[in-house]
């Protein structure tokens, strides 16, 4: 079978060398140097292109195995997912930044291979490069800053931030953009360059601070009592004794609002998990009050003193002692006390 395709080739070698492209002639003449041309090639040039290329897929292979190691070490160890997300963005990155290395490097060996003058087309480059890097400087900027926040671990996938005026939940980080959701499900596409300030809601944990009213005829004491027992209550439950990592604190009265007294209850929890509790005490706070006969508190509303006072000056006058009123029965004002409207 070797010997049939070798004696074919033959055959069409000269017949090829015949007529047009016989000794001597011109196209005889650029047949050889084509032939010349060819052995050269074959006998100097493709040896250091294979060299290259074997080369090339080498450094493709252990980029490869390097940045598919990373995100398993990443995977085995169970670090956060977000945590995750950020090594597969840096892996991504690297492979494809590395890819490009590698190719254009065999690409500019092939280049010179074949005769292709380099020079010229690694100056336009360079004027294209410049010309590029002047029109897309917020680009390099945006992964510039996508680097930096990464590697410094600002935020993760999954976190609640704040950035450029808009807040929610990170659901996807490149080196150009971060994606956020907020809570009625609009999609932010943020630049990364626009990041200066960011406000991580999910690290380490989250304190929560709620302003109880309750009015002025109540005694301060006994709410605050009441308030932290509620608390206690609610940090003690078997929802969310796992959520807290502190026990409440109820900070006393904070202000006076017209007839109101503010009682702020401060809540420390675990990151972004406060909501629940913060309900959960508030629902109890409004029974509580209810049973307790305190109204809450209304800076509109008129305080008229309180059945203590009524009765001390019912004592020095001699007359009869006064039903004590429930608080929780008193009318709302229907006119204006300053102008009797």
């Amino acid at each position: 079978m070797l010997a049939f395709f070798l004696e074919r080739i033959s055959e069409i070698a000269l017949a090829v060398r015949s007529g047009w492209f016989a000794d001597g002639r011109f196209l005889g003449k650029v047949l050889d140097e084509w032939i010349s041309d060819t052995q050269e090639f074959i006998r100097l040039k493709l040896p250091h292109l294979v060299i290259a290329a074997a080369i090339g897929f080498a450094l493709y292979r252990v980029l490869s195995v390097i940045t598919s190691r990373m995100i398993r070490i990443a995977e085995s160890h169970a670090v956060a997912h977000g945590r995750i997300a950020q090594v597969r963005t840096m892996a991504g990155v690297i492979r494809a930044t590395g890819v490009t290395i590698i190719a254009a490097i065999v690409t500019m060996q092939f280049l010179a291979a074949i005769g292709v003058n380099l020079a010229p087309l690694l100056a336009s480059a360079g004027v294209a490069g410049v010309a590029i890097g002047l029109a897309a400087q917020n680009i390099v900027r945006d992964m510039l800053n996508g680097i930096m926040i990464l590697l410094e671990d600002q935020f993760n996938v999954g976190d609640t931030i704040r950035i450029a005026g808009v807040s929610g939940v990170v659901e996807s980080m490149t080196l150009r953009k971060t994606t956020l959701r907020d809570g009625d499900g609009t999609l932010y596409v943020i630049p990364n360059s626009q990041i200066t300030t960011v406000a991580n809601m999910s690290a380490d944990y989250s304190v929560a601070t709620i302003n109880i009213s309750v009015d002025f005829s109540a005694n301060p004491d006994k709410v605050t009592e009441l308030l932290k027992s509620i608390a206690m209550d609610v940090r003690n439950s078997e929802d969310f004794k796992d959520v807290f990592i502190a026990d409440p604190q109820v900070l006393g009265v904070d202000a006076v609002k017209g007839s109101e007294l503010i009682f702020p209850v401060v809540f420390k929890t675990r990151a972004t998990q406060q909501y629940a509790p913060v309900r959960e005490f508030k629902r109890r706070v409004r029974l509580a009050l209810e049973e307790n006969h305190m109204l809450p508190g209304d800076p509109y509303r008129v305080y008229t003193g309180s059945a203590e006072t009524a009765q001390r000056r019912s004592g020095a006058s001699g007359a009869p002692e006064p039903p004590k009123p429930d608080p929780t029965t008193i009318k709302p004002q229907e006119s204006n006390p300053f102008s009797g409207e």
